[in-house]
């Protein structure tokens, strides 16, 4: 199995809205999107779809959370908007590889192809070089979803009530001239640093990785944009389109980037969140 060299990658800043131009791409991971959910920045996502064209779409898990739906209904134009982009893509010769996640798990049901579109449980993708790369959801690897499923609900629950304090927060913050600031992203990483959820499961990520015989591994599932090195195997988390707005994209010299957009116009990323991104992995 080939050694990669130290990760090649950067933090891309996405096209201007009034920009025309479309980047070409081998492949781009999104996950995580939870359309359904009121969280949910479907409007960043649809940038991000029309600003790239990728000859592979990977859709990494939880493109529609399930479980929300369940509990009640919402679903707005532009979540529909989502679905038909990428309906869209696939109609003019985009390949559309979709891993379910554990939120959207009914559609493990329905492996198979359909046109352009393939279900499948895990992929392997290839780089230009010829490394492999894994790509799963990453829920595989989660205990809590596996063994406990009722904590993973009322976890859920918890979750999407956090983020509907958001809005109102942070128009006080903007109030006082104070920049966006998340209060559900720093519950949720106070909560799993408790118990070193995440720096745990990007081990048994790699861990579980190292069983396919790859050189690196793309998941989503926890929400965290990272790119980082354990040994001999690359570990990517393409992050989410709830909070973090990232995808990960492969140049076709096979550099692989993480773009983030930003959730709104008013929520602007700052350097100490992107310098987290890249040297925490949270």
């Amino acid at each position: 199995m080939p050694i990669l060299t130290a990760p090649r990658f950067s933090i891309e800043r996405p096209f201007a809205p009034e920009s025309d131009s479309v980047r070409r791409v081998r492949a781009a991971w999104i996950s995580d999107v939870h359309l359904g959910t009121r969280g949910s920045n479907a409007a960043a996502l649809l940038d991000f779809l029309r600003n790239y064209e990728a000859e592979t779409l990977y859709v990494v898990g939880d493109l529609i959370d399930i479980w929300q739906l369940r509990r009640s209904r919402y679903w707005p134009q532009q979540h529909n908007d989502v679905i038909q982009k990428i309906l869209r893509k696939a109609r003019k010769g985009t390949r559309i590889i979709y891993i379910p996640g554990n939120h959207d798990e009914l559609l493990s049901k329905f492996y198979g192809a359909y046109g352009n579109i393939t279900v499948q449980k895990h992929a392997i993708h290839h780089l230009v070089d010829g490394r492999r790369i894994l790509v799963i959801h990453g829920h595989e690897l989660d205990t809590v979803v596996q063994n406990v499923k009722w904590l993973a609900l009322a976890g859920d629950v918890g979750y999407q009530f956090l983020l509907s304090l958001n809005p109102l927060i942070n128009f006080a913050r903007r109030r006082f001239g104070l920049g966006y600031w998340s209060l559900s992203a720093f519950a949720k990483k106070r909560v799993k640093d408790a118990v070193s959820f995440i720096s745990r499961f990007e081990e048994e990520i790699v861990r579980y990785a190292q069983k396919f015989s790859v050189d690196a591994v793309v998941c989503g599932h926890i929400h965290s944009a990272a790119i980082r090195k354990f040994g001999g195997v690359t570990y990517y988390n393409c992050g989410d389109w709830v909070e973090t707005c990232s995808a990960l994209i492969e140049q076709h010299d096979g550099k692989i980037d993480l773009v983030m957009y930003p959730p709104s116009a008013k929520r602007v990323p700052t350097q100490l969140g992107l310098r987290e991104l890249i040297h925490s992995g949270a």
